[in-house]
């Protein structure tokens, strides 16, 4: 019986279309669905190569894990008080740099990851429209120099 739906909705597919079928994304997860219920699913395939179904499956799979993985929300997962602090540390000390930074907060005893801290340090750079740009500096200087 799965196996006749199976070929059913092949020939659904391949009548909707006159030159080349194209599949939809419902087409591919019924295809994949029914073809896991069989033992002979290869022989029941007409109309796509049997690697493709199983891109197919493996893509469906992928996606499924990458649902139950996401996070729940878009919280950051240290306190926004550190966050502020590593913003204030930057924001106060241009010249340190994310391991500086890093081993003040160690001292602290707050362990974060040197990425993390370039992560909210890159936020709290000032951006170039405030200070003076190097042509603009060039430009000032230029006849002096």
């Amino acid at each position: 019986m799965v196996e006749n739906t199976l070929l059913r909705q092949q020939l659904i597919v391949l009548k909707r279309q006159v030159k080349r079928p194209q599949l939809k994304g419902r087409d591919r997860l019924l295809l994949v669905v029914l073809a896991s219920k069989l033992q002979q699913w290869r022989q029941a395939l007409l109309m796509i190569k049997p690697a493709t179904l199983l891109g197919w499956h493996r893509e469906l799979f992928r996606l499924v894990w990458k649902h139950q993985s996401a996070a729940s929300s878009q919280k950051p997962r240290i306190p926004t008080e550190t966050i502020a602090l590593i913003r204030q540390m930057a924001g106060e000390n241009k010249l340190w740099g994310a391991e500086r930074i890093q081993g003040e907060l160690l001292k602290l005893t707050i362990k974060l990851a040197k990425r993390t801290i370039q992560k909210y340090r890159r936020a709290a750079r000032p951006s170039p429209s405030n200070g003076q740009s190097w042509a603009t500096f060039l430009n000032n200087h230029a006849s002096p120099i």
